[in-house]
């Protein structure tokens, strides 16, 4: 039998879940996703070469952004007090780039949506920054990686 969704109360409902009894523990998540755009797309990119500027740091920043304004975005995801998100990039093959978050909290429930809305978030900046050059841009495969909790 499917376990119930967490998020629907017994009248069927939408809501937050509570979590006020569970212990704060760390929790660390790990997501990835792809963008693509043509092969002078993601060399300018790397070279820091755009009309709009360097679209690397750029977009790192608002990955963390991202990851930080998540509840804000996700209506029933829980405000957490992230204790650190890394927001990286590698080059996958010559017309994509792979980004790849990491997040850590101390709490009582999961950091999870906060990766997956870092990549979101750096992936998407990365079009704004290159939608002047490339129309055929795109973002792909984010996924979650792995999810961890270990005791204090």
């Amino acid at each position: 039998m499917d376990s119930p969704l967490t998020h629907i109360d017994d009248r069927g409902q939408a809501s937050m879940v509570d979590v006020s009894g569970k212990p704060p523990i760390r929790r660390e998540a790990v997501a990835e996703g792809r963008f693509i755009a043509k092969k002078e797309t993601i060399d300018r990119l790397l070279r820091g070469d755009l009309p709009k500027g360097e679209a690397m740091a750029v977009a790192r920043i608002a990955g963390i952004q991202a990851a930080k304004d998540c509840s804000r975005t996700i209506p029933l995801c829980h405000p957490l007090p992230l204790e650190h998100v890394s927001v990286e990039f590698h080059r996958a093959d010559a017309t994509s780039i792979r980004i790849r978050t990491s997040t850590v909290v101390v709490a009582r429930t999961g950091i999870e949506m906060e990766a997956l809305s870092a990549v979101a978030g750096a992936a998407l900046c990365l079009w704004d920054m290159t939608k002047a050059i490339d129309d055929t841009l795109s973002i792909d495969s984010i996924h979650l990686v792995e999810k961890r909790k270990a005791a204090n």
